[in-house]
């Protein structure tokens, strides 16, 4: 497996497929976060373009290799392992964003309510974050894992899929991607920091059940 994860690094860094996602999520960031801002919504901000980078992510290291390429290296090590590689390595490069995205925001925001009346701590904050970039991040590759390849073949369906469905993840009412995003801005209200604990857990057993229905059906094709 480790072998795997370093082959679909190195594909991912060296196609640069990597760079439109990262320069979306930084335009993000510059667009919608700016120097003294209540942290904690700024930090929400930061945390929900993950779910539409991360799925693009999954998309872009899930058909990196041509079939020709694909097909010795599943026969090597089990198509599951060579696409469960592909989901982590697409995670890890989502979750890295969402830390350095976390830690940005956390040091340019001001740590106090909307009303500038109540003081953040920016440590309980910032973790705040990061736990919010992580639902996001594992939401959007399950995502990803269920609108790409090998369940959706075709670009003309896959990606207006994919769209729809990191939309959806955002707005629909109980999805942990909003839940977490939402606790952040309502917190900012009255400076109160939101525990993500059961988004979190609640992205991850999501996450979990997409990864192994995708590796599932890539052992059978």
């Amino acid at each position: 497996m480790t072998a795997l994860l370093r082959y679909q690094t190195s594909l991912l860094l060296r196609s640069q497929r990597w760079l439109p996602p990262v320069i979306l999520y930084a335009a993000f960031l510059g667009i919608g976060v700016q120097t003294g801002q209540p942290v904690l919504d700024s930090l929400g901000y930061a945390a929900a373009p993950l779910v539409p980078v991360a799925a693009w992510l999954v998309r872009i290291c899930a058909t990196n290799e041509p079939p020709e390429v694909r097909g010795p290296a599943a026969a090597a090590a089990g198509p599951g392992r060579a696409h469960l590689a592909c989901l982590l390595v697409a995670l890890v490069a989502a979750v890295g964003l969402g830390v350095v995205g976390a830690v940005l925001v956390t040091a340019i925001s001001d740590p106090a309510s909307n009303d500038q009346r109540t003081e953040v701590s920016v440590l309980a904050a910032g973790t705040a974050g990061l736990l919010a970039a992580l639902v996001c991040a594992l939401l959007g590759t399950g995502v990803g894992a269920l609108t790409t390849w090998p369940l959706l073949r075709s670009p003309g369906k896959a990606v207006p899929a994919m769209l729809l469905a990191t939309l959806l993840a955002l707005v629909v009412s109980g999805s942990p991607a909003r839940t977490a995003v939402s606790d952040l801005v309502t917190g900012s209200e009255s400076g109160t920091v939101p525990s993500s604990v059961l988004p979190l857990l609640t992205a991850a057993l999501l996450t979990a059940a997409a990864t192994a229905v995708a590796c599932a059906i890539t052992s059978r094709r």
